[in-house]
């Protein structure tokens, strides 16, 4: 049995003798990495919504969980209580959780992002629930008077064997509220889990699919004004007059000003990404009414000079950061990029030789990939709820960081952080755009403005052109053959607009003797931020489309040739600064090897393409089988096999694996955000082609290896590596290598298939 000590987190505890229940309830901040579930056993008095996250036992021996962190489909809602009921040792059914608001005294990290919820929360979590039952079973001792070694527990009750006692939680929880918080408490031996590691509902499927008012586009308030902006049609434009005197007459207008959302002296934090600081706000009393005012707005603009501004990075280091003037095109960015791609970049790794390797290779094979910028398009559109007074501000609406705007909200609206107050809505989607929570200043803005209640929508058109946008990439790949087909030297040269993508101490890093990674960077107005699985959602597909022709050029099978250079990772590896485990990293492509029947295609004339990836301390192997029907792909069936360590909630596993390996194959296929003269060139879904639900694989099957490594990221680690294992299967099928997406335009897909 592992014995955590709570030494580390005492400060984190607080221990309250809640006399209106008769109950216990333990607050723990380290549960802010995480995020539990939203269920309906019990009802607190309201005092006790105004806490953080803490376990409750009710009289009755009901548990209560409060969520710090924000939920947006990954459903770590139902699988981190889990994970606390089962080391409190509790009935299941007993278990319910509410989301907290967010509380930066009291909470560390209230962030959704990177997939680290569980992985972060494991440890926290079980000490929480295995220092509530110890304290449960100190209490029972005492009332007893028996020895604490001789107590046991079990679906939320206390047993003494020798005297034939038993007794809910609920009986002592009182008792235990007023116990000193133990300084080590055991936990239990993975394989004595008995709720972690079994597939539980999602605890807010009724909810969503009955219609409860989860999300932020379900708020209202009594004497709430609607809100919509007006932003420049293109990036790199400011405003130069407004007439908005048809509007101010139009019916149920309110009021109509330009506002700034940040200002000139302000120094932003790493999350103060956004194209548009200056913007006209159109508000007044019902969508429809300011929907019609904002059509009929008449606004001037004229182009932007560059300017620099501050920025405090990660490390807290405050830099200058130019933004370039002017009206940048697709056409003439593509340009830039090719020209950079041929000058060598900043050094980011070298092993060995690689120069002279190249030059003494029998075979050497040189290719180059791009990708275009991609946009979020969350399913539910940005919005935000705000209510700014003289000396205080409420808000309410979807956010995965609302830690990261806090600091801006009181620059901008000179309130102190005590008294702004952040409600946290479940998210409909995010995939990273909502860690940038620009709604939420302007909605407080607005409403300070209007000294009312105020919920600014954004339209579709306003989401998809508004920025914060995947970057673009290109990476460009080399590789050099002994005479026996051996591997040995390896280069890639990325860049991109304006970040590159390269992880230099990844697979094959530590493979290959005579080793190069590279990196530059173009400079952009337009505004970049996360997407799912950062930069990996391209390299991976990038470098995994590269290995496969590498293998055939080698004259080898593209598992057996990944699975070699990964038992030289393993036996002798070169460089110390690889950062992934060769064992776990091949596991998983002899596990979909062995799913797959690796190479046989699961059905007659589909053609399969196999990929592998490590990212977010996760490693994934996919193989994707799919057939043409004329030019269109039909995608028959994907395995996958995951190593993310102990898996929680397997349903609730499979379910984040399978959207992302539909995810994935979407965005391969049609993602595409084009510029022309600085203006989006897609705004709705009639322009921006998603994935249709026909066009989903026919099956997919998701196998977990079987482990008891502390669990570690799932909701980002599927989607990265599909992207290469289409790429790979069309080839198959079409005899063509694809190096640009979306793949769909290479491939002269029929608009009526499709």
């Amino acid at each position: 049995m592992n014995t955590m000590n709570t030494k580390i987190n005492r400060r984190s505890f607080l221990k309250v003798s809640v006399l209106a229940g008769g109950g216990m309830m333990l607050s723990f901040n380290a549960l802010l990495l995480g995020k539990p579930l939203n269920g309906e056993a019990l009802s607190l008095p309201s005092e006790f919504y105004e806490l953080n996250s803490y376990i409750k036992i009710a009289a009755d021996g009901a548990v209560l969980l409060m969520s710090p962190n924000p939920e947006f489909g990954s459903n770590v809602k139902t699988s981190m209580p889990m994970i606390l009921a089962d080391e409190l040792d509790v009935d299941w059914n007993n278990v319910s959780v509410e989301q907290a608001d967010f509380y930066p005294e009291r909470f560390q990290r209230q962030f959704t992002g990177g997939s680290q919820g569980i992985r972060l929360g494991w440890k926290p979590l079980r000490t929480a629930g295995a220092t509530a039952r110890k304290m449960l079973i100190d209490a029972a001792a005492k009332t007893w008077n028996v020895p604490a070694e001789e107590i046991t527990t079990g679906a939320g009750v206390l047993y003494h064997q020798a005297s034939n006692k038993k007794a809910g939680y609920g009986e002592m929880a009182s008792k235990a509220a007023t116990l000193p918080v133990p300084k080590d408490v055991p936990l239990k031996k993975i394989g004595a889990l008995n709720i972690v590691g079994t597939s539980r509902k999602n605890v807010d499927g009724k909810p969503i699919v009955t219609g409860k008012p989860l999300f932020g586009m379900d708020y209202k308030q009594e004497g709430m004004l609607v809100a919509m902006i007006v932003h420049a049609p293109a990036v790199g434009l400011t405003i130069k007059s407004v007439d908005d005197t048809t509007v101010r007459s139009m019916p149920g207008i309110k009021n109509v000003f330009v506002m700034n959302t940040l200002k000139d002296d302000y120094q932003r934090n790493a999350f103060d990404t956004t194209t548009f600081t200056e913007m006209v706000a159109i508000v007044g009393s019902t969508t429809w009414e300011v929907m019609n005012a904002k059509k009929a707005l008449k606004v001037e603009w004229s182009e932007a000079p560059e300017k620099t501004i501050v920025v405090k990075g990660w490390g807290g280091q405050a830099q200058n950061v130019t933004i370039p003037a002017g009206l940048e095109s697709t056409d003439a960015q593509k340009a830039k990029m090719v020209e950079m791609s041929k000058k060598p970049g900043k050094v980011l790794r070298k092993d060995g030789d690689p120069e002279e390797a190249f030059k003494k290779a029998a075979k050497v094979i040189e290719r180059t990939y791009n990708a275009p910028y991609l946009a979020h398009n969350t399913m539910e559109p940005v919005n935000c709820f705000a209510h700014v007074t003289a000396d205080k501000a409420e808000l309410y609406g979807p956010t995965q960081a609302p830690e990261f705007i806090m600091q801006t909200l009181v620059a901008r609206l000179g309130i102190p952080k005590d008294k702004i107050h952040i409600r946290l809505a479940r998210m409909g989607g995010g995939f990273g755009l909502r860690a940038y929570c620009h709604q939420m200043v302007e909605a407080a803005v607005i409403s300070q403005k209007m000294n009312a209640p105020v919920k600014l929508i954004y339209t579709r058109e306003d989401d998809m052109t508004y920025g914060i946008y995947r970057p673009t990439y290109t990476a460009t790949y080399k590789a050099g053959l002994d005479a026996n087909n051996n591997l040995i030297a390896f280069q890639v040269r990325g860049g991109g607009i304006p970040e590159h993508a390269v992880h230099a101490n990844r697979f094959p890093a530590g493979a290959v003797d005579n080793y190069l990674a590279e990196g530059w960077e173009i400079n952009s107005n337009i505004t970049i931020g996360a997407f799912r699985a950062p930069r990996s959602n391209f390299i991976a597909g990038a470098e995994q489309a590269f290995l496969d022709e590498v293998a055939e050029l080698a004259g080898k099978d593209p598992i057996a040739f990944r699975l070699e250079l990964l038992e030289r990772a393993k036996t002798n590896p070169v460089g110390k600064d690889n950062d992934y485990n060769p064992d776990r990293y091949a596991g998983v492509l002899k596990l979909v090897r062995e799913k797959s029947n690796w190479p046989a295609a699961s059905k007659p004339n589909a053609h399969r393409g196999v990929a592998a990836y490590f990212c977010h301390n996760t490693y994934v192997a996919e193989v994707v089988d799919l057939k043409m029907q004329g030019n269109t792909p039909v995608f028959e069936k994907v395995y996958a096999a995951v190593d993310c360590g102990i898996v929680i909630n397997p349903d609730a596993a499979t379910n984040m694996a399978e959207g992302g390996i539909v995810d994935g194959i979407g965005n391969a296929l049609f993602g595409e955000l084009t510029f022309k003269n600085g203006v989006p060139e897609k705004s709705n879904f009639h322009q921006y082609r998603m994935i249709r639900q026909k066009e989903a694989p026919k099956a997919i099957e998701v196998h977990f290896v079987k482990n008891e490594e502390e669990p570690t990221g799932l909701g980002e680690p599927l989607f990265p590596p599909v992207f290469a294992a289409v790429a790979n299967a069309l080839y198959k099928a079409t005899k063509k290598r694809y190096y640009e997406q979306p793949f769909a335009k290479y491939i002269a897909v029929s608009p009526s298939r499709m």
